[in-house]
């Protein structure tokens, strides 16, 4: 008898979430009660939600969907449920760069014009492998794609991100000297791809990756009109009980766009371990931690983070794009994973993965550092002596325009950035750290006249200097720094107008914003992709020009026209 294939279809759906609710049952009730306590407030009927999973060995041994994947019509979230992964496809990104690599279609240290002819030529030797460690220096995308005037919720092509990135002119800083995350490498890591095996990212990974570990549901999704079944929608919060949706419309592949659900990558998962596609060497080149030219060695390796959690090894990413937040981490030595994938903005799905992980590997994993945890509490952050410690207090700017001040309360040195505050631990002379990440310094100095603080976290270095605030300034004061400049770039103008005594970003595409001005040439302002101006003088200190140097955009130069 020939079995009609929508039938076959329905019966494999059927014995699959039989299949599902086993491996939930496969865990003792109380540790699944445990789970779905961390998913009470988004499990109902009216708000977005997530899908988690947990591998074990060789099986998924619990996966569940919660709350909704789309409002409009009432579906709930389900481990069968496909989800945009934004950054956590960097990862198969990389592999594939990996496996052409073994098929000795490329190298990882060759120059990058090699396999892109239209990339600038800047006088900078960019390899392959910087791009996959994120030390390339070139400016992220999406920012630039900002600056002139695309927002992100217009339809975005891989053509247009192409023909951005073939116009720069300068880097944020010399490959291989500094980290800093840039989604146009992993854009860049697609098309030489494509130039090496002749396919597109999404045709290679499909043969070479989805298809041998049986993940049928999983593609690039380099085309935004594409319908796709049990694709979960995606959202951000208006207000405790109402949503509106995140437009996502990519046509874009490489640093994002990967489409998949729960049961898919689990099998990704056991790959790191159980190899079906590749093999240990793989493994150990894409979680080979990336180093600096100096030689300090990051936690990023290619695609994703290499480090470790409760003293054990972990290979982990997370992802954000619209109102998709992502979280996978994989511990090798004991075969173990948590998938947390959500469609709702202010969802964090990393602290979830690892308040599930801590059911699981907490106990062993400290018998494993045998140690104690130190105290780091508002007690142990009372200083002794406050004297030697208040020349260091004010504001501090840096040329990333990273805005910290400093103060003292309660005889001990607090911290503040932006809407965050806090205090800071004592660990050495002038030197403090962060109570639940020690392993963020801030490490005080007077260099000449300069008062400075060095900020320190595992990837990357700051330099912020004190400076002393000023709010008088006059109408004619303010004027100088009034005009239009234009990024030839990007081909896009800014305008700084002056109204109210207040200086004012103005944009053809987007609303004003008001600037506030820091010392005499740091201008900050509300927008996320060009918070921070630094302005550019002549010999004769006339503003020429600015330059926007926020977040993972450096020296993108505008040129004062009028």
């Amino acid at each position: 008898m020939i079995i009609n294939k929508r039938i076959l279809g329905i019966i494999l759906t059927i014995i699959f979430e039989c299949t599902i609710k086993a491996f939930a049952q496969s865990l003792p009730d109380s540790t699944i009660k445990k789970i779905d306590s961390l998913f009470l407030k988004w499990n109902t009927a009216i708000s977005p939600g997530c899908t988690v999973g947990i591998v074990r060995n060789d099986s998924l041994i619990f996966s569940k969907g919660y709350g909704m994947a789309n409002l409009e019509y009432a579906i709930s979230n389900e481990p069968l449920t496909l989800y945009h992964m934004a950054s956590v496809s960097k990862q198969f990104t990389a592999f594939s760069i990996i496996l052409l690599a073994r098929q000795g279609k490329l190298k990882l240290d060759d120059d990058i014009h090699k396999w892109l002819p239209w990339f600038p030529d800047l006088k900078e030797k960019i390899t392959i492998r910087n791009l996959l460690n994120h030390t390339s220096g070139i400016r992220d995308q999406w920012q630039l794609l900002a600056i002139s005037g695309t927002r992100l919720d217009d339809v975005i092509t891989q053509d247009q991100i192409i023909k951005i990135l073939s116009k720069q002119q300068a880097l944020n800083f010399k490959p291989g000297d500094k980290y800093s995350y840039s989604n146009s490498g992993f854009t860049m890591l697609a098309e030489i791809v494509k130039a090496a095996s002749g396919q597109t990212l999404r045709q290679f990974t499909d043969s070479a990756i989805f298809k041998p570990l049986g993940m049928t549901s999983t593609h690039f999704h380099d085309d935004y009109t594409e319908i796709e079944k049990n694709r979960s929608y995606s959202y951000d919060r208006k207000d405790s009980s109402h949503f509106t949706n995140a437009v996502l419309s990519y046509s874009v592949s490489g640093a994002t766009s990967l489409f998949t659900n729960i049961n898919d990558m689990s099998k990704w998962v056991m790959n790191f371990y159980d190899h079906k596609v590749g093999d240990q060497k793989d493994i150990d080149l894409l979680t080979q931690k990336g180093k600096l030219n100096n030689g300090k060695e990051l936690s990023y390796a290619l695609g994703i983070v290499s480090d470790t959690y409760n003293g054990w090894r972990q290979y982990s990413h997370s992802g954000g794009d619209a109102g998709y937040r992502t979280h996978v981490a994989v511990f090798p030595d004991l075969k173990m994973g948590f998938i947390v994938f959500s469609n709702l903005g202010d969802f964090n799905p990393g602290e979830k993965v690892y308040a599930i992980a801590e059911f699981f590997i907490k106990d062993t994993a400290v018998k494993k550092e045998g140690v104690k945890k130190d105290q780091r509490d508002s007690a142990a952050a009372v200083l002794k002596d406050t004297l030697s410690i208040k020349k260091f207090t004010g504001n501090y700017i840096g040329e990333e325009g990273l805005p910290f001040s400093f103060d003292i309360r309660n005889n001990q040195l607090h911290y503040h950035i932006f809407n965050e505050n806090n205090f800071l631990l004592k660990e050495l002379k002038d030197t403090f750290s962060i109570p639940q990440a020690p392993e963020i310094k801030f490490i005080f100095g007077i260099k000449g006249k300069d008062t400075t603080v060095d900020l320190i976290t595992p990837d990357q270095l700051f330099h912020l200097k004190k400076y002393i605030k000023d709010t008088s300034q006059t109408n004619d004061f303010l004027k100088k720094y009034t005009g239009v400049y234009y990024c030839p770039e990007l081909n896009c103008k800014y305008g700084i107008d002056l109204k109210d005594h207040h200086l004012i970003l103005t944009n053809s595409k987007y609303n004003d914003a008001k600037l506030t001005l820091i010392g005499k040439d740091h201008l900050m302002n509300d927008n996320w992709w060009i918070n921070h101006l630094m302005m550019k003088r002549d010999s004769k200190n006339n503003i020429i020009g600015f330059e926007v140097n926020s977040g993972r955009i450096m020296h993108l130069k505008f040129n004062k026209i009028e």
